[in-house]
């Protein structure tokens, strides 16, 4: 009888034990792999604090946020996200910071069927929407959305032609395509087109070509610090024109490291930026002040960074999806749940956030229309909204 009872006795615990996991899998996890540290640090990081920001309950469903620092590496982000899917069995993914590395992700997305939602810009993250690209989302707006914007204001200044030098990867290269494009539509000619490195530290030899073209302005198509060496460079040469730059220098670290040589520069930014500048009537201002109140009460006055944003926006999604996808009877840490949760966030409407507003659908994995951008002037050292660009 005794040996009996003890056998029963450890079948019994083994069960218990067993059971444990089985609740822990109720829990919703959310894989975070971002640029800490790297050439986009100046990013990630507003990226990272914000994660602490973003609900930890949601539909009576615990939320477990799991976050990585991918060093601004391409291979280290695709390392990131298998680890977070394999061995922590995330249901979505956010991130990452950069494009290329985004882009690398979307193969591992549609490989182990995990939506994700990427805080990067190039319009290749998610068009076409096909292949790993079908579980891939993106919260920053289209480079083509942007190269519009700015296209209409160099019109308005009556720019003809344009020197451009960028990034020599994904985001540099999106941006030279759909600028391009959207330059020839003004009738604005680009005389010179220059690339150089995230990490390089002179761009001499590209800014005196440069001005030798002698462009009416010149875009910088780069994001985070790295923006300011050439727009330092250009102005040290004494380039005159017009300095343009695209939304990926939308960062007060930018501004801090650039000096006064930002003064007078130009671009594109999501409403986030200038959120209390905007007139009340934008369908923006009331969510984007609130992501900057929520911010700057536990990072300090004046921290606000439009890069948060985009992952303030990726919870928002993801928010708005996990109740949809419950009502399936799928279980969190299934792939049946994170089938369900992609096809909610793809059926995102009018969802307000506080880069603009979401209206996703199966061939728009971004979502965003012209409420999501503003141009934006430095004028003093500080963002000053342009409504009449």
């Amino acid at each position: 009888m005794t040996s009996r009872k003890s056998i029963r006795l450890s079948v019994l615990a083994g069960a218990v034990a067993l059971a444990v996991p089985l609740v822990a899998s109720a829990q919703i996890k959310v894989g975070v792999t971002l640029s800490s540290t790297g050439p986009a640090a100046s990013l990630g990081i507003p990226e990272r604090n914000t994660v602490s920001l973003l609900p930890t309950e949601i539909a009576g469903q615990k939320i477990e946020y799991i976050v990585l620092d991918d060093g601004t590496d391409m291979t280290t982000a695709v390392k990131n996200m298998r680890k977070l899917v394999a061995d922590d069995k995330v249901d979505v993914v956010i991130g990452s910071t950069v494009s290329p590395a985004s882009i690398a992700m979307t193969d591992v997305a549609g490989e182990t069927k995990t939506p994700m939602i990427s805080v990067a810009a190039s319009a290749k993250i998610v068009e076409p929407v096909e292949g790993g690209r079908v579980w891939a989302f993106k919260t920053p707006q289209n480079d083509a959305l942007m190269a519009s914007a700015l296209a209409d204001a160099m019109a308005k200044q009556q720019v003809k032609t344009l020197g451009f030098i960028g990034f020599a990867d994904a985001y540099g290269e999106g941006w030279l395509e759909q600028m391009t494009k959207a330059a020839e539509a003004k009738g604005i000619k680009i005389v010179d087109v220059e690339r150089f490195a995230r990490n390089d530290t002179s761009v001499t030899g590209q800014v005196l070509k440069l001005i030798a073209a002698k462009p009416d302005g010149i875009l910088v198509a780069a994001s985070g610090t790295p923006t300011a060496l050439p727009q330092r460079e250009l102005k040290s040469r004494g380039y005159k024109g017009i300095m343009y730059q695209t939304h990926g220098a939308a960062n007060n670290d930018v501004l801090r490291v650039c000096g006064k040589d930002c003064e007078d520069m130009i671009l594109p930014a999501g409403p986030l930026l200038v959120a209390d500048q905007l007139p009340d009537n934008n369908p923006v201002k009331k969510s984007a002040l609130e992501y900057k109140a929520k911010y700057e009460a536990k990072y300090g006055d004046g921290t606000i960074n439009t890069f948060g944003g985009h992952l303030w926006d990726a919870g928002l999604l993801i928010s708005q999806a996990i109740p949809e996808a419950l009502k399936t009877g799928a279980k969190p840490g299934t792939v049946e749940f994170r089938q369900a949760l992609r096809d909610a966030i793809e059926k995102v409407k009018d969802l307000p956030a506080s880069q603009g507003v979401f209206n996703m659908s199966p061939t728009d994995h971004a979502g965003f229309d012209k409420r999501a951008r503003v141009i934006v002037k430095v004028v003093d050292g500080k963002w000053t909204y342009q409504p009449d660009l």
